[in-house]
């Protein structure tokens, strides 16, 4: 093979790695608008149906817990769309939702937070360092 075929493969494999590569950044692109849309028709359906105080809760437990927050946000959108909700959430009411979600996932066992310490009974005392002198 000569310098001039290799040069020609080499610019053929070149532009159909660019064309590879452009298909999937189109596609990436399209999922990144797609999500970028879903959060904003998440926010605007929370902003309509959350008083202020109750929206800055919420922001703080994502903060801390983002599953958490999440969940509360699902069954926000949930009672908001099939119209359970006859005027916007309150922080009292938000705690209450707090709270069932948390009984929800305690009973699922999906809390994942339970954290158990056993600790040894028995200690060592000063007394027992005379008993290795034996």
């Amino acid at each position: 093979m000569s310098d001039a075929d290799l040069e020609d493969i080499r610019k053929g494999r070149l532009a159909q790695l660019q064309q590879q590569q452009q298909q999937q950044g189109g596609a990436d692109g399209q999922d990144d608008q797609r999500k970028q849309r879903e959060a904003e028709a998440r926010a605007s359906i929370l902003s309509q149906i959350l008083h202020p105080e109750a929206a800055d809760r919420l922001g703080r437990i994502r903060i801390v817990k983002e599953s958490r927050a999440t969940d509360v946000e699902n069954r926000l959108i949930m009672l908001a769309r099939s119209g359970q909700l006859r005027a916007k959430v309150t922080e009292e009411q938000l705690k209450e939702l707090l709270g069932a979600v948390a009984e929800n996932n305690e009973r699922d066992g999906t809390s994942g937070g339970k954290i158990v310490v056993s600790r040894r009974k028995g200690g060592w005392d000063d007394d027992d360092d005379d008993l290795l002198d034996l």
